[in-house]
């Protein structure tokens, strides 16, 4: 299995039955996985995306964006909770270039991937217990 830090980007390579929790990196020794929303950029979008073996959610938000901010925390707890899979912010306002090869039209927007593909997209605020719903579902079809 392959995981990218989510502190320094390093691609690091795990055993399918390690715990992935526990995992250190090769590069920086900090822990691989991390139960927050790792902030991606343009530059680092699509390493992690597609290089990254487990399931990942990214919220697609703005600053100025009321149901964005609203929904943070919501996504935050969410991602606290959620072992096994990945969560990801990117700020729709500094990062144009993938927002707008993602197509994101609204925001907040969430986008689940699997493997570098996207599986399923969702776009408005959700509260923990939508968001919690609507990721069992995708997780139905992979």
């Amino acid at each position: 299995m392959h995981l990218v830090c989510s502190h320094c980007g390093a691609i690091n390579r795990l055993p399918e039955q390690s715990i992935v929790k526990d995992a250190k990196c090769g590069k920086c020794k900090n822990s691989i996985y991390s139960n927050k929303p790792v902030d991606l950029t343009d530059q680092s979008f699509f390493r992690y995306i597609e290089k990254n073996d487990l399931p990942i959610i990214v919220d697609f938000w703005a600053p100025w964006c009321g149901p964005c901010l609203s929904m943070a925390p919501n996504f935050a707890k969410v991602a606290e909770e959620s072992e096994g899979l990945l969560f990801a912010k990117i700020d729709t306002q500094e990062n144009q270039q993938i927002s707008s090869q993602a197509n994101i039209r609204s925001i907040p927007t969430l986008i689940f991937f699997k493997g570098g593909t996207e599986i399923d997209r969702m776009s408005g605020a959700l509260n923990q217990s939508q968001l919690k719903q609507w990721i069992m579902q995708v997780l139905g079809k992979i």
